[in-house]
């Protein structure tokens, strides 16, 4: 009897052992698992473009120690997602973008545990709206068609803006050919140009601004071509007219056209002269050479006893590669 006792001790000691060594096995099975997603990732916020939105993890069994996010940009009906590029696209957060307008997005969340790693996908959010409470901004500048030769006419096309605007004005400017300097033409507001014989040699451009009623955007398109007059330019000598002069403090600001049929660069006589001061020269060259007729700005500071009150005249030549020099032209002025 006392041997039989014995032996349901042993007995009963194997039993507790083997269901403990169960139990840790139990454990250890579970600890080692990766993890495995018991409800879905969520996204709050609002679906506007420049809200943000955040990305809730789920639930997960396994204890997963940290997660990854990756941000989808997906069709209106939840389908053809594509991934955010950029670091921007795996965060948390979200900050809805331009491109995102009109489309739905997901969040696709990695849980990771140290036996490895399960992913999840996030149902998907309202369409993304535009973000109406904000002016236009520019996305593709404006542009401008058309034939840049007297009497034909430009037409300009808004370019693409962001943020519904509800109205569009313009403004056509005259540019040099070279330094690139730019003047409205006073009165040209409309949608179409006429070219006219006053842009012959200015290139021409627009400056189209949009507007909503939270404000306005403004840019400009490219340059046009140079343009040019109806009737072909031939000279033996180059031909040139002064279009403006201004002072700023003791500095000149001359602005010239000319043309000329060789089509090469050009030098530039300047001579500024006054009553019984000796005159004095400078020279400079157009740089970009006239196709075939150019409108360029040079400035310079006249030497000091051109300055201060009293008559002064600005006289210009123009002068081609083979010597032949233009008649003079000159502005005179009394300051």
């Amino acid at each position: 009897m006392k041997r039989m006792r014995q032996t349901n001790r042993v007995f009963l000691a194997l039993v507790a052992a083997v269901a403990a060594a169960s139990l840790v096995g139990a454990a250890w099975a579970t600890t080692q698992a990766a993890p495995v997603n018991t409800g879905p990732p969520t996204i709050t916020g609002t679906t506007t473009v420049g809200e943000t939105l955040t990305a809730g993890n789920g639930t997960w069994d396994n204890n997963p120690t940290a997660y990854q996010y990756r941000w989808l940009r997906c069709d209106r009906t939840g389908e053809s997602c594509g991934p955010i590029a950029g670091n921007g696209g795996a965060q948390k957060t979200y900050t809805l973008a331009n491109a995102d307008a009109d489309n739905t997005m997901r969040v696709r969340v990695t849980a990771v545990n140290s036996e490895g790693a399960n992913t999840a996908r996030s149902g998907q959010t309202a369409v993304v709206q535009s973000n109406t409470a904000a002016a236009p901004r520019n996305s593709s500048r404006p542009s401008v068609s058309g034939d840049t030769t007297v009497g034909q006419e430009l037409t300009a096309d808004t370019g693409t803006w962001t943020n519904n605007p509800t109205s569009y004005t313009y403004q056509w400017r005259r540019c040099d050919t070279n330094p690139f300097q730019c003047v409205d033409v006073n009165g040209a507001t409309g949608k179409t140009y006429g070219v006219r014989e006053a842009d012959i040699g200015f290139r021409m451009d627009v400056v189209v601004t949009a507007t909503n009623s939270k404000g306005s955007g403004t840019s400009r398109s490219l340059l046009t071509a140079v343009v040019e007059p109806k009737a072909r330019v031939v000279n033996e000598r180059p031909n040139m007219k002064i279009v403006s002069v201004r002072f700023a403090g003791p500095r000149v600001y001359a602005r010239f056209r000319v043309c000329d049929d060789s089509l090469k660069n050009l030098t530039i006589i300047q001579t500024d002269a006054r009553p019984g001061s000796l005159s004095y020269t400078r020279r400079f060259s157009t740089l970009v050479a006239p196709k075939p007729c150019g409108v360029y700005t040079r400035n310079w500071m006249p030497a000091p006893r051109f300055r201060g009150s009293g008559k002064y005249t600005l006289v210009l030549r123009a002068r081609d590669k083979s010597g032949l020099t233009s008649s003079t032209v000159r502005s005179t002025f009394v300051r």
